[in-house]
């Protein structure tokens, strides 16, 4: 199979993906996870660095294998971007309850990122946040919180261009159920309408940290759905 990459939202962090990595590298995968950091620290462009980072991430791996790009939240709308800047094959491209490639300015029809900015800036997930949607384990929800830091909404406001062809591999969809059915109910019936792979979790925006088994499970079978065997490097 060829190599995941499980990339974190720009308002996360990569431990988002800790738990499933470990899971997929237990069932013989490679995996790796970038860490999109830095970015806002140094200003714009914002998404050609955070796909720079995920090439860098990319680059000890073989040129001649392909990889499966897998991305999470706002971490969608990176995703052909990646495929750009880092230059190799990709097997296919799954979307874990995630924004989906929208060329130029994401649509924000609602003004909702403005409307949650403060002093400019997008503020991090609290802890109580990452309770409500059903992450208990202290350790692993004090770990998220310290990766956390505030965005500016310059990010949000940030044209981002999907290359003329896209998507050139299939595409899958996992949608978590108990996340706020306006954030990403859009992006699932888009994902519906043009055939997609598609799957559902009972679960809450970062799913993957409180039953990483099944998240990881259900990458692995929509992978395989694509047309991507996951027992060849076993």
């Amino acid at each position: 199979m060829p190599r995941l990459a499980l990339i974190h939202a720009p308002l996360a962090g990569p431990s988002t993906w800790s738990l499933v990595a470990e899971q997929l590298r237990h069932r013989g995968l490679e995996v790796v996870v970038p860490a999109l950091t830095g970015a806002e620290e140094v200003g714009p462009p914002y998404w050609p660095r955070y796909a720079a980072a995920v090439a860098q991430a990319l680059e000890p791996l073989p040129s001649d294998r392909a990889v499966v790009l897998v991305g999470h939240s706002g971490a969608g709308l990176l995703l052909p971007l990646v495929r750009q800047v880092a230059g190799r094959a990709v097997d296919a491209y799954v979307f874990v309850d995630a924004m989906m490639p929208h060329d130029g300015i994401l649509p924000d029809e609602k003004g909702y990122f403005g409307r949650i900015a403060v002093d400019g800036s997008i503020p991090p997930f609290s802890e109580a946040v990452l309770r409500a949607v059903g992450i208990e384990d202290d350790s692993i929800r004090s770990r998220l919180l310290s990766e956390l830091r505030p965005l500016p909404l310059g990010v949000y406001e940030e044209p981002i261009h999907v290359f003329e062809g896209w998507p050139d591999a299939p595409c899958g969809y996992i949608r978590f159920t108990r996340t706020a059915p306006t954030a990403y109910e859009r992006f699932a019936q888009r994902a519906k309408r043009e055939g997609w792979a598609y799957r559902e979790l009972d679960g809450g925006h970062f799913h993957m940290l409180v039953d990483p088994p099944a998240v990881a499970s259900t990458i692995v079978e929509l992978v395989e759905e694509l047309g991507t065997s996951v027992a060849e490097d076993r």
